[in-house]
């Protein structure tokens, strides 16, 4: 384990102490460069083994967490890639012996993107890896049960805790309103009453125990105030070409509710996102630099008095993946990374994502652009939260061997096998006045198409062609276009019909032979011949082969309902307003659609 604290302020032995107390104290014993640091939560990599990586080289942004730590004063850091359990909690308590051992020794924060399901997106969220690994959220809002959202996130939060982990970088309570949106797996839908509930229920369960945050919660970063969704054209602001968020449906309330409900439910901190609002009362820049949304919006009019955390990369420009990417500084790339930044701070930025630069916060203090009050006012913010969390005492260190024990423990991802196989959405079966076909029965001859042949034949008779089989079963992923960076690549968006030659193949498959159809909805896809053809269509949002098989033949049954109508065109899509919900007057599927059938053991 790891050697006791030594001894530092009296803030950190008198933890009966009232927080606003223990802030005040230590406030009053940092330097202007100490407070400066804590103004930044960047990316930062395990080491092997559990070590530190001390490579400049391999180092996201090029500094390596001891040169972070020690001499920019850094003490928040957002977690990528994964490891095991044990050597994550190792290199964890390797990191705050490195706080432990500076001037005040203030901890580490340690945060992370969603690390629970199938995403693997270094910009948005990463596989599940030794975590137990549960549906999208998309597959949580289609089971439409608050108990099931608020359960996930304990378990999220228990595992997070025994790695260290104390900030989640979500829920992600966004609004699909445009189909197109790249990020839509990542939210709960296109509903905002129903992402009001289940987020709040999120909130909750990542809380855990109580009413306040405490040494047993992982606080939620909420994101992306005031919602994401309205996309231009669907692009992401990720990039340049998506830099604009439009409203032309007049829907702009509409996309705060599950903010309001997530600040009620007693969120801690926001996230503004890279979009700049277009045609709407605020000033054109980005959220993060926009004082009408930040104060007059989040904080005086919806009460929000937390903390607010720029998004990644907006003040200045870096590297990802290999590749120059400029800052995402939309409306604002006139201005100077220090200009931006004194602009984000007079917003209502408390702290940046994805940056480093703690010396531009000192030379502003230093030359009076930048009062130190309003310095203080933020960083009173951050450190409140840790003490709040227990970081100063004793959820500082955590125990490698139960960390072994409790990621991925077997009840966890049996929860999350229940809650994939819950989540699967049947949205057709069989024609109508015909015998339904699924669930299937006996061993049936199948033929498969993005199958694993081996899991399949626990159930069925697996055969090499259509012609030798009673049954395909095919799974299809959302249709996108590829984009051409490596990063880029990584954002699945465009459109969302398949390519004539592609579903030319397709509909052959099912003119040969009967064929379930299983389509991951990562957004919502444009199939209406598939849908029209398939023997029965079924669509999952993140659910192995054996989940998936587990509904086909009956041992489990499909709760499902879509979280966002499936529209008939891409031509209907392009004419639809980004802000809007629901606006097909008729979808090959409504939002809300989902087929029952009944099933020995659902539970």
């Amino acid at each position: 384990m790891p050697r006791p604290l030594a001894q530092k302020p009296l803030v950190y032995q008198q933890a009966h102490r009232p927080v606003a107390e223990r802030v005040t104290d230590l406030l009053h014993r940092m330097t202007v460069e100490e407070k400066a640091g804590q103004l930044f939560h960047t990316m930062v990599m395990t080491g092997e083994n559990g070590g530190l990586a001390d490579d400049p080289q391999r180092a996201p942004g090029g500094a390596t967490a001891r040169q972070m730590v020690l001499d920019r004063h850094m003490t928040h850091f957002n977690l990528l890639g994964s490891a095991g359990a044990r050597e994550m909690a190792e290199w964890h308590n390797r990191l705050q012996e490195l706080a432990a051992d500076t001037r005040l020794g203030i901890p580490v924060t340690l945060s992370t993107d969603p690390r629970h399901a199938f995403t693997d997106n270094p910009g948005t969220g990463m596989h599940a890896g030794p975590f137990s690994q549960w549906p999208e959220t998309l597959g949580l809002a289609a089971v439409r049960d608050a108990g099931l959202v608020r359960d996930f996130a304990d378990t999220v939060r228990r595992e997070y805790l025994s790695v260290g982990l104390r900030v989640a970088l979500h829920p992600q309570v966004d609004l699909a309103t445009e189909p197109r949106w790249s990020r839509i797996s990542g939210t709960f839908g296109e509903d905002a009453d129903l992402t009001a509930r289940l987020a709040a229920a999120y909130i909750e369960g990542l809380r855990g125990p109580g009413d306040e945050l405490g040494p047993d919660s992982v606080a939620a970063m909420v994101k992306h105030f005031p919602g994401g969704g309205p996309q231009k054209d669907g692009e992401d602001p990720h990039f340049p070409y998506g830099r604009e968020q439009v409203y032309p449906g007049g829907f702009f309330e509409h996309h705060l509710k599950p903010f309001a409900a997530c600040i009620a439910a007693g969120a801690t901190q926001v996230m503004p996102y890279y979009g700049m609002p277009v045609g709407t009362e605020y000033e054109e820049v980005a959220f993060g630099f926009n004082r009408g949304i930040l104060t007059g919006l989040l904080r005086e009019r919806l009460g929000f008095t937390g903390i607010v955390v720029a998004d990644w990369g907006v003040l200045t420009d870096g590297n990802v993946m290999g590749e120059p990417q400029a800052a995402r500084a939309w409306g604002v790339e006139h201005l100077t990374p220090k200009q931006r930044l004194l602009k984000a701070l007079n917003a209502g930025v408390d702290q940046f994502g994805g940056e480093t630069c703690y010396d531009m916060v000192v030379d502003l203090v230093r030359s009076g652009e930048l009062a130190e009050s309003r310095l203080d006012a933020s960083v009173s913010l951050l450190l409140a939260e840790k003490f709040r969390l227990g970081l100063f005492d004793e959820r500082r260190y955590v125990d490698p061997d139960v960390a072994e024990a409790t990621v991925g423990r077997a009840d966890f991802r049996a929860a999350g096998d229940r809650a994939q196989r819950r989540s699967l959405t049947l949205l057709t079966n069989g024609r109508a006045g015909a015998t339904a076909p699924l669930p299937l029965t006996g061993r049936p001859r199948l033929y498969l198409d993005g199958m694993d042949a081996g899991t399949a034949a626990e159930y069925a008779d697996v055969v090499p062609e259509p012609a030798a089989a009673d049954f395909a079963v095919l799974r299809l992923d959302t249709p996108y276009e590829p984009r051409p960076g490596v990063f880029e690549s990584f954002f699945r968006a465009g459109r969302l019909d398949f390519t004539q030659p592609r579903l030319d193949e397709i509909l052959r498959l099912l003119g040969r032979v009967p064929t379930v159809v299983v389509i991951r909805l990562e957004r919502p896809a444009i199939i209406p011949e598939i849908s029209e053809r398939a023997l029965a269509l079924l669509a999952d949002y993140g659910a192995d082969d054996r989940a998936v098989l587990d509904v086909l033949f009956g041992r489990f049954a499909p709760e499902g309902q879509l979280p966002f109508q499936l529209p008939r065109s891409m031509a209907e899509v392009t004419a639809g307003h980004p802000d809007q919900p629901q606006q097909s007057t008729a979808p090959v599927h409504a939002f809300g659609h989902g087929l029952r059938y009944a099933a020995p053991s659902s539970r």
